[in-house]
């Protein structure tokens, strides 16, 4: 899989997608579309993907925020801390889902938001291991019974002052949820089908602090996914070959070339 990137703000940016592996002698192999109802031929698609060239900012630009300050495309300040989220595949109703958490609205920062099961790397914790203990904590996702098949792009969140190593994982079966009593109030499960809906797609303008932002975001049930959990599911979508497009004002979705 192949990635040609041309980002020069969040108002121009092009993106080629090219499905496939370049051999030895310079032809390109190419791979079929994944199916998103199996998720063990999804799951041989993604441990490929990942291993290869990821979109990055390409993928993360579809649903940022304008402006996002103090966050500048593929820019990994040094002065911050690792945090760790778990985006998690199983299947549901024969097809693939993923599961997101909905923060309580009592919590200091971030109340009733949309993330991943996440949080900060302690010291000496090796990433993947901090992803399987956060998902554990939040939603009693059992970490023996789910593989990690690669990690999606490093993100910077300013606000917090995170860099954020999102880890993809896979379970066999749907995994028993246990909510983490007074962090998460409910989980969303939603199927990658229908996360890569188009409409699922909307944009609103947001005033916050007396500035002006339009804030792309997806519409799971009755819950907004934006910010840094909707720029990783971007590129994460943009590998299933289904880019997220907010509209005419955003950057270019992932053009897919065979």
């Amino acid at each position: 899989m192949a990635f040609s990137n041309d980002c020069r703000g969040p108002r121009n940016c092009g993106l080629i997608f090219v499905a496939g592996a370049l051999r030895d002698n310079g032809t390109m192999a190419k791979y079929r579309a994944p199916d998103l109802s199996r998720l063990p031929s999804l799951s041989t698609f993604l441990r490929q993907a990942l291993a290869g060239p990821l979109p990055r900012a390409a993928g993360h630009l579809c649903m940022a925020p304008h402006p996002r300050s103090g966050w500048q495309p593929d820019i990994l300040p040094k002065n911050c801390r690792d945090a760790a989220a778990l985006l998690l595949l199983y299947p549901k109703n024969g097809e693939a889902h993923t599961l997101l958490t909905v923060r309580t609205n009592h919590l200091p920062t971030h109340q009733g938001q949309v993330s991943l099961p996440g949080g900060g790397v302690r010291a000496g914790e090796k990433l993947i291991d901090a992803a399987l203990r956060e998902g554990q904590e939040e939603v009693g996702i059992d970490p023996e019974q789910v593989e990690v098949i690669g990690k999606l792009s490093a993100l910077h969140i300013p606000i917090s002052r995170f860099i954020l190593h999102p880890v993809v994982a896979v379970a066999r079966e749907r995994p028993p949820i246990h909510l983490q009593e007074g962090e998460v109030a409910r989980v969303l499960e939603v199927s990658l089908r229908a996360l890569g809906e188009p409409d699922r797609v909307r944009v609103e303008t947001w005033v916050y602090k007396g500035d002006v932002y339009r804030v792309p975001f997806f519409q799971v049930e009755n819950s907004k996914v934006w910010g840094a959990t909707a720029m990783v599911l971007a590129e994460f979508l943009c590998l299933l070959e289904t880019p997220p497009s907010p509209g005419p004002e955003w950057p270019s979705p992932a053009v897919h070339t065979r």
